[in-house]
C-alpha cells in the first residue's frame, strides 16, 4: 500500500508530481492558518490586555486589523511555490503580485498608525485651547498618508524592474509644472504651517493688518478669517499673513497710554503748578493704572499743553477706554472746582482806534 502511494504521488501531472501539488497544497493551508491564528491571538491579546496604555492598544489593533485574509493567501503561494516548477512568467507575475499586497498592508498599517499620533496630538492640542494646532496636525497628518502612497507606488515599480531615476526626473518636471501652476496655493498651505509653528497669533486673538483689524475666528489651510468690529468677516490668505506686519494686541499684558490736555492762557501760574499733582492723584486712584509721568509740555497755538502718560494692567481695549473715560471725567470735575478752564481754539482780534 505505501508502495501504491510512493507510486501515485510520483506520477507527473504537468511540469510537476502529484506529490509536489499535496506539498505544495498543505504548505498553503498551514501558511493560511498560522497567519490567521496569528492575528487572532495578537488581536485577543491586545483587546484583553488592561492597563493605563488604551489609546495606544487600540491604534495596534487597527493596524492589526487592516491585514486581510488575501496577504496570508499570496505570502502561501509564495512559499508554496517553492516546491512546484512553473514557468517564469507564472513566478515573476506571483513575486509581483505579494509585494503589491505586501506594500498596501504595510501602509494601510502605518496609516492606521499615523492617524493615531495625528488624534492624540491634535486632541491634546484642543484641550489647550489651541485649535489653529491641531487643524495644523491633522493637515500634516494627510500630507504623510499621502507621502507614504508615493513611497509604496515607487517600491512597486522599482520590484516591476522599471528605471526609478527616469520615473523620478518626469515627476520632477510634472511637479515642477503643477507647482507653478497652484503657486499661490501652495505658499497659502506653507504659510499656514508657518503660522502653527511660529503661532503669531491664534483663535481670539485681536489683530491688525495694515489697515484692518479684527479678531482671529478661523485659522484655515488657505486663509484665515476675522471678525472685525463693525461685525462682518475678513478672510485674508495665509501668505498675505506671513508677509505683513501683524499687531497682535491679544499678548499685550500692559499697555502704555498717551494723551494731552491743554488750559487758557490766562490760567494763573499757580495752578499751573498745581496740575501735575491733580492728575498724578487721580490717575493714583485708578485700579489699573500706574502713573508715568505729567509735564507742562509746551506753548500751544491757543493753550498751555501738557501731556500725560500712564500705564494699564491689562491688555483688554474696553478695560482701557473705562479707565480712560474715569480719568477724563475726574479731571473735568476737579478743573471746575479749580476754576481751571480747558483751552478751545479761538482768535483775540485788537481793534486799534
Amino acid at each position: 500500500m505505501l508502495e501504491n502511494l510512493t507510486n501515485t504521488l510520483s506520477v507527473a501531472w504537468g511540469q510537476n508530481t502529484i506529490g509536489q501539488y499535496l506539498a505544495a497544497l498543505i504548505t498553503l493551508a498551514l501558511t493560511f492558518l498560522v497567519f490567521k491564528t496569528a492575528k487572532s491571538i495578537i488581536l485577543r491579546w491586545l483587546k484583553n490586555k488592561k492597563g493605563r496604555w488604551q489609546k495606544e492598544k487600540q491604534a495596534a489593533i487597527q493596524a492589526v486589523e487592516v491585514i486581510g485574509w488575501s496577504l496570508y493567501l499570496l505570502v502561501g503561494l509564495h512559499l508554496a511555490g517553492a516546491w512546484l516548477t512553473f514557468g517564469l512568467w507564472l513566478n515573476q507575475a506571483l513575486h509581483w503580485l505579494t509585494v503589491i499586497v505586501i506594500t498596501y498592508y504595510l501602509i494601510r498599517a502605518l496609516q492606521a498608525l499615523v492617524d493615531y499620533g495625528v488624534d492624540r496630538v491634535a486632541v491634546s492640542r484642543r484641550e489647550k485651547g489651541e485649535a489653529t494646532s491641531a487643524s495644523a496636525i491633522r493637515l500634516l497628518g494627510r500630507m504623510v498618508k499621502g507621502l507614504l502612497w508615493v513611497v509604496g507606488f515607487i517600491i512597486i515599480l522599482q520590484n516591476l524592474g522599471y528605471n526609478i531615476t527616469a520615473l523620478a526626473a518626469g515627476l520632477g518636471i510634472g511637479g515642477l509644472a503643477v507647482a507653478f501652476a497652484l503657486q499661490n496655493v501652495l505658499a497659502d498651505i506653507f504659510a499656514s504651517f508657518s503660522i502653527y509653528f511660529d503661532r503669531p497669533f491664534e483663535v481670539g486673538d485681536f489683530i491688525i493688518i495694515g489697515s484692518d483689524m479684527g479678531t482671529v475666528q478661523h485659522i484655515g489651510v488657505k486663509s484665515t478669517r476675522l471678525k472685525t468690529l463693525q461685525g462682518q468677516e475678513l478672510v485674508v490668505s495665509n501668505k498675505e499673513l506671513t508677509e505683513s506686519r501683524v499687531h497682535n494686541y491679544r499678548k499685550m499684558d500692559r499697555r502704555r497710554i498717551v494723551f494731552e490736555f491743554g488750559v487758557e492762557y490766562q490760567t494763573p501760574q499757580e495752578k499751573l503748578v498745581k496740575i501735575p499733582k491733580i492728575v498724578k492723584e487721580i490717575i493714583d486712584q485708578q485700579a489699573l493704572a500706574d502713573i508715568d509721568r505729567v509735564h507742562f509740555k509746551e506753548f500751544g497755538p491757543y493753550s498751555l499743553n501738557f501731556e500725560v502718560v500712564y500705564y494699564i494692567n491689562d491688555g483688554d481695549y474696553t478695560r482701557y477706554m473705562d479707565t480712560q473715560q474715569s480719568i477724563n471725567l475726574e479731571l473735568k470735575r476737579v478743573f471746575e472746582q479749580e476754576k481751571i478752564a480747558f483751552a478751545f481754539p479761538r482768535q483775540d482780534v485788537f481793534l486799534v482806534k
